[in-house]
């Protein structure tokens, strides 16, 4: 059992995949503030909902004491980071990267509170030491720390190569970058913990060797798991894409449908990582089975919401989901289908029930749209001209969608 509250919190909400050594870390998190830092690269204006789990440790952190820093990849965006890749970035101008920056700013904000105070977090970019490197001096002082045979043996590497997929040298130079990042923020402001996921383990390895060679110091890192749904799809993302935070790039409404939509097997493990409620009530809520599951799946969407878009908007996003499910078109004016219990039994065609209820004019329409993801039940693309039955029935209901703004309903007779 861990003395630290920090690292108890993880442990219990399963944040913990590996450590360099947890037991100094738990001990250096007992003895006073801890410094920790992870890395956000500036690919996009928007992080999206994969991204959630790294932002909650740093949340976490702060809550049970520590000072958080979110590094933005200014530097190492221009880069690119070859995790997980089987091709390089497209690389991105120095003006598209700082308004991509400015456009992640914001989501921070939300978990975490910043200032000048000794547990208060900060905003930190690496471009500001990366780009006023000396190349030769930096391969002087540095490269000796790193050797090829090493570097040759971490995943981000030598998957690649045995997709026989071209890695440039530039990508190469990424891990050297992120472990110089390490160091910097040890010489800055004393951060002895970088934290990060699994597939970042050795990028975060070689930047705890980097201090201790260049700083005498002994630094730690710490990974989470990655996170995957019971189906195997990658967190934060959908059949029409990412799960972007900014709410000017996915609406709060369809923030809240996307954990509304959690599978079954899933709801214990979200509410763990992506809420504060209390483990005990995590854990009664995971064990619900049958139609009660649903509450639980409501619970996970309003206080995943509540977290990133405020308490008013999740509750108004709530209500609105109430609304069409339950009330059905009396309440949100939506035209509604009534199909005999025994045909939704045997199975309608979705197409069919599209173009009953007046979203499309005909078939070949309907077709299109499934192809470009523009059809939806219960606020899921539908990817197949299957049949509709009893199982889609959520909350007394069925809903269809064209875009984001045709809605449908269909109930049993």
């Amino acid at each position: 059992m861990y003395k630290s509250e920090f690292l108890r919190v993880l442990d219990e909400r399963g944040f913990i995949h590996q450590g360099t050594n947890l037991e100094g870390l738990d001990a250096r998190l007992s003895a006073g503030v801890v410094t920790g830092y992870i890395g956000f690269d500036a690919t996009a204006r928007s992080l999206h909902a994969g991204s959630l789990v790294q932002i909650m440790l740093l949340h976490w952190l702060q809550e049970t004491g520590g000072k958080p820093i979110a590094l933005m990849g200014g530097g190492t965006t221009k880069v690119g980071d070859p995790t997980g890749k089987d091709a390089a970035r497209a690389m991105l101008s120095d003006a598209d990267i700082a308004a991509n920056i400015a456009g992640i700013k914001g989501v921070f904000e939300k978990f975490l509170a910043f200032g000048d105070g000794p547990t208060d977090a900060i905003m930190v970019d690496n471009d500001d030491w990366l780009s006023r490197l000396g190349y030769v001096e930096f391969l002087r002082d540095y490269g000796t720390e790193f050797t090829i045979n090493r570097m040759l043996t971490f995943d981000s590497v030598k998957l690649r190569l045995e997709r026989e997929s071209p890695m440039t040298f530039l990508e190469f130079n990424y891990m050297l970058m992120q472990a110089y990042d390490f160091h910097e923020l040890y010489r800055r402001y004393g951060c002895s913990l970088q934290m990060g996921g699994s597939d970042q383990w050795g990028n975060i390895v070689n930047g705890v060797e980097l201090c201790r060679r260049k700083d005498g110091a002994e630094v730690f890192g710490l990974t989470t798991p990655l996170l995957t749904t019971a189906s195997g799809k990658k967190m934060g993302k959908t059949e029409q894409g990412a799960v972007w935070l900014n709410a000017d790039m996915l609406s709060v409404y369809d923030y809240w449908q996307f954990w509304r939509n959690a599978e079954d097997a899933d709801v214990g493990l979200l509410l763990a990582r992506f809420t504060k409620l209390p483990m005990a009530e995590v854990r009664r809520l995971a064990a619900l089975g049958g139609a009660e599951i649903n509450e639980a799946k409501k619970i996970l969407a309003t206080e995943a919401t509540a977290l990133l878009h405020g308490r008013a908007a999740a509750a108004t996003a709530a209500e609105t989901a109430r609304r069409t499910f339950e009330e059905g078109a009396a309440a949100a004016g939506l035209p509604t289908i009534t199909v005999a219990r025994g045909e939704l039994d045997a199975g309608v065609q979705a197409i069919d029930a599209f173009l009953k209820a007046g979203l499309i004019a005909s078939k070949g329409e309907g077709r299109r749209h499934i192809q470009a993801g523009a059809l939806k039940v219960n606020d899921a693309p539908l990817t197949d001209e299957r049949a509709l039955n009893a199982a889609d029935i959520k909350d007394g209901a069925i809903k269809l969608s064209v875009g984001k703004k045709k809605h449908a309903l269909i109930k049993a007779g």
